[in-house]
């Protein structure tokens, strides 16, 4: 009789790596009102009216402030939306971002 032997296969452990996240930052300036700058987030971060007049303070006073984390494309498409409600308003309010460390 004939003895069959199977050896168990593994598989490759794939390591995947979580996304690299990006900070929106909010950049102070002299001209937009600050009841514009807390509804702007408010409306595209979620936040309420007392965390959006923290982070539109702590920008006011500092130059600038991190507003949320996300990954990289959701962080990308809620800068470019909050800055385009400031343009089309007349307002220079300006969201950047940048991979946070």
């Amino acid at each position: 009789m004939e003895e069959i032997v199977t050896k168990p296969t593994t598989k490759p452990q794939l390591k995947v790596e979580r996304p690299r996240l990006h900070k929106v930052i909010l950049l102070n300036d002299d001209y937009t009102p600050r009841d514009f700058v807390v509804t702007v987030l408010k409306a595209e971060f979620r936040m309420s009216e007392s965390q959006a007049a923290r982070v539109m303070t702590t920008a006011h006073q500092r130059g600038a402030c991190v507003v949320a984390v996300f990954t990289k494309d959701v962080a990308e498409d809620k800068a470019t939306n909050a800055t385009d409600a400031a343009r089309k308003q007349g307002y220079p309010l300006l969201f950047t971002t940048e991979p946070e460390e």
